[in-house]
């Protein structure tokens, strides 16, 4: 699948036109990650890159300058991927738990879309230079953010009047964590469980933490 355009601004190039430099870059991202999930990235060749996008080595080194460049706008485009769709979510929502759900279930699917593409984001981030790996755990922590902000919402409704910011946060760590583990097992998972029932299952289990988070404090 075409993923969306990385974002970043920050990997140099020599085109003074931006609309150009993201058609191209979206070109070599959907090339490489094919490859890189293929061949592993120290394996891939920047030639092998080039050829796949239809590109001439020398020009690919227009829009990027290195093999690490290309594996950082990959990391990007799939967290730009992950963010876009959780918004569309919310802005479908009717708000109330749904939010919250609609979410869930958006991040779990772009994460079944795109299962592959996450296991090359842990296997290979320690191939990037120090200072794109700082970038890619923050967009991990953004995209970590969204939740802590449906999560927030919901209190600020009185929807989750007994959640506190400390258990705020590890809930929108564990959303996370349990998007990606449909990733890390599904070897045994998709055996068992479809992406629909893992979904529900999930989504259940964590409004039902909150809930009984809930019941506790009332009880007290």
């Amino acid at each position: 699948m075409a993923m969306q355009t990385a974002r970043t601004k920050d990997v140099p190039t020599q085109i003074k036109n931006p609309d150009l430099v993201e058609r191209r870059r979206r070109q070599i991202v959907d090339a490489a990650v094919g490859l890189f999930i293929a061949n592993g990235f120290h394996k891939t060749t920047t030639r092998q890159i080039a050829r796949a996008a239809g590109l001439s080595i020398g020009s690919m080194y227009e829009y990027v300058t290195s093999k690490e460049d290309i594996l950082y706008l990959v990391c990007d485009a799939i967290h730009a991927e992950v963010e876009r769709g959780v918004a569309e979510a919310l802005a479908r929502a009717s708000g109330g738990r749904e939010a919250l759900a609609e979410a869930i279930r958006e991040y779990f699917l772009v994460c079944h879309r795109m299962n592959d593409h996450i296991l090359l984001i842990y296997q290979e981030t320690q191939s990037l230079p120090v200072q794109w790996q700082k970038r890619v755990l923050e967009n991990e922590v953004r995209i970590t953010g969204l939740f802590v902000e449906v999560l927030a919402r919901l209190i600020t409704y009185g929807d989750m009047p007994g959640l506190d910011d400390r258990t705020m946060e590890l809930m929108a760590h564990n959303i996370s964590v349990l998007g990606h583990m449909w990733t890390f097992r599904r070897w045994f998972l998709a055996r068992h469980y479809s992406i629909e029932d893992y979904i529900r299952i999930q989504t259940d289990f964590i409004l039902g933490i909150a809930g009984g988070t809930f019941r506790e404090k009332e009880g007290e």
